[in-house]
């Protein structure tokens, strides 16, 4: 709580917070308290999407911005790749809650969002019509109320060496590709990325250091 009111006095546009789930119960209880002290500045809840319907109902009018991942369209990738369930199901029913929660995208005078949902689709190699299913779903769904990511930034580590689909780039004429299909499909809320961000320098070292 304390550390969310300082952040709004040293001038940061928005509380983010990042894969928080498993602390729920504690974040739901600090942003009440945050709030009853004077916190007005937006709450981001910044998560990977593949989220429990229940527990994102904890938080009803507490969170003002949604920013999840819709990582795969077709669950069996899910299950090759990140050993999901039922992911798809799954992930598009808690995009509904978040969503049901905080509507149509809005900013502020300078420009700035304070309220609505982004979601981020991490584009991998191959997977060109497993993105375009996504997006289609997404624009159906929820047409230009909501901000699409196209992340082209997938970047294969040692972990994938033995996994052929995994162990290359996207390459620049599939990226192409997918946005020229959201060009077609109507998208107009779209952030793209060039080829410069798929690299390990964008990789943080998880060393705890900075906390």
């Amino acid at each position: 709580t304390e550390v969310m009111l300082e952040l709004q006095k040293t001038g940061a546009h928005n509380i983010n917070l990042v894969t928080p789930t498993h602390y729920i119960l504690h974040i739901r209880d600090a942003i009440k308290l945050a709030k009853k002290k004077g916190l007005k500045i937006p709450i981001v809840y910044n998560c990977g999407g593949y989220e429990n319907v229940e527990s994102l109902k904890l938080l009803d009018g507490l969170i003002d911005i949604y920013l999840p991942d819709l990582k795969y369209f077709d669950d069996i990738n899910a299950m090759r790749y990140s050993k999901a369930f039922n992911y798809f199901n799954n992930a598009i029913d808690a995009l509904d809650e978040m969503y049901k929660q905080v509507g149509k995208v809005k900013f502020d005078k300078n420009q700035i969002m304070v309220r609505g949902m982004i979601v981020r689709h991490l584009i991998l190699p191959g997977q060109i019509e497993d993105s375009k299913n996504i997006l289609r779903y997404l624009y159906g769904t929820f047409g230009d109320n909501i901000y699409i990511s196209l992340m082209n930034q997938y970047t294969p580590l040692e972990q994938v060496k033995n996994i052929e689909d995994l162990n290359r780039k996207v390459t620049k004429k599939e990226y192409n590709n997918i946005l020229e299909f959201a060009i077609n499909l109507g998208i107009n809320n779209c952030f793209i990325q060039d080829g410069s961000s798929s690299s390990k320098d964008f990789i943080p070292n998880f060393d705890l250091g900075g906390l």
